[in-house]
């Protein structure tokens, strides 16, 4: 079945040579927009292109305001950082996501809690949340109280795995029951709804990533939404370095985070997400061709969830076991086709062996199957 795996991926993408995972398209205005941002000469921090992307991205997605970072983590940091997470706090995730997550997490000083994900959308489960909180927590005041370490649980970070989403609006519900502030960790799923809305845009803040894999792409980026005015202003204030504008005087009045992106890089994501509905299309395309192919072989393609509108950023598999995925990987990597496993679980990782975890049972089983496919815009 392998081989005939291979020459299906390989016939779809027209090619007999090396063929990625998930490759950049710059086929629009690219060039233009970095010509001329580079012939006005602001090319860092501030320029046109920063506020264009900013009011654009907003547009699309469906908040009020966006503030633009350096990358995916830095937008996870600063959301947390308006969340008022700190030192010794406490932040429910899942443990089946990329470590940028729980790295934002640890820049504030907080810990993570890693509770159990969904079979069907790979992401964070309302329910394993639910059960989570009633046996170990309680709410004292306005705050969640961890029984078992005394400590504030102060926000909870879903991921959408490859860009389905998860059950976000009833882990909202579950979040602003328990006084918990909800942090969406939407790097993977721009162009994903949920229930007819989009992903990140369902807590008070959001965040995008623009890595070089990402549906769109400036080689870097990020991007924190929010409908706050208030969080926003703070947003922008703290990514650039938390300066106090005045003509010449350096004031900085709180700690802030050199966190802004360039201008170069917000011209190319101007020129990518003016092809992100084109993008979109032809990933559901190649995401049906995939379904076809694999529905009468004994290995499971990965649909979008119920009530779900996915980008399908990454195609994804499920394997019999763990070795039929180890062969598997084997083989396509062998034979010029890239593929990989999901990530290893973060509670396995040595520096959060340590944090506090509910019953992982269907992050495990996920761990041992899920296999990551060519999944680039054909072109």
């Amino acid at each position: 079945m392998n081989d005939k795996i291979v020459q299906f991926i390989q016939n779809t993408f027209a090619t007999k040579k090396f063929i990625p995972l998930h490759e950049p398209r710059f086929i629009g205005n690219e060039k233009k927009y970095l010509n001329d941002c580079i012939d006005s000469t602001f090319v860092s921090s501030v320029g046109a292109y920063v506020d264009r992307f900013e009011k654009e991205f907003a547009l699309h997605v469906g908040s009020k305001y966006a503030i633009a970072t350096v990358n995916g983590t830095a937008a996870l940091h600063v959301s947390l950082v308006l969340m008022g997470v700190g030192k010794d706090d406490e932040v429910i995730t899942q443990p089946l996501t990329f470590i940028a997550t729980c790295n934002a997490i640890t820049y504030c000083g907080a810990t993570p809690i890693f509770v159990d994900v969904d079979r069907d959308t790979m992401g964070l489960s309302p329910d394993a949340l639910h059960l989570f909180l009633n046996k170990n927590a309680e709410v004292k005041g306005n705050q969640c109280i961890n029984k078992t370490t005394g400590k504030i649980i102060k926000a909870c970070v879903p991921m959408h795995t490859f860009g389905h989403p998860c059950r976000i609006d009833e882990i909202k519900a579950i979040c602003d029951e328990w006084h918990i502030a909800l942090v969406e960790d939407a790097a993977e799923s721009l162009g994903s709804y949920y229930k007819g809305q989009h992903t990140g845009t369902f807590g008070k803040v959001g965040a995008f990533s623009f890595n070089g894999n990402k549906i769109i792409t400036s080689g870097g980026g990020g991007v924190v939404v929010t409908d706050d005015e208030t969080l926003a202003k703070k947003a922008k204030h703290i990514t650039t370095t938390a300066k106090v504008p005045h003509k010449w005087e350096f004031v900085h009045d709180e700690i802030g985070y050199n966190y802004r992106l360039p201008n170069l890089n917000a011209a190319l994501l101007v020129a990518q997400l003016e092809q992100l509905d084109g993008f979109l299309e032809n990933k559901r395309a190649l995401a049906k061709l995939y379904e076809e192919f694999f529905q009468d072989s004994n290995i499971s393609y990965v649909k979008e969830p119920k009530n779900s509108k996915s980008n399908y950023w990454l195609n994804a598999i499920l394997l019999e076991n763990k070795e039929q995925r180890d062969m598997f990987l084997e083989y396509t990597n062998s034979n010029g086709v890239m593929s990989r496993p999901i990530w290893t679980l973060m509670n396995k990782l040595e520096m959060f062996k340590a944090c506090q975890c509910g019953d992982l049972s269907e992050s495990l089983w996920l761990e041992e199957r899920v296999v990551n496919i060519p999944s680039s815009v054909r072109v």
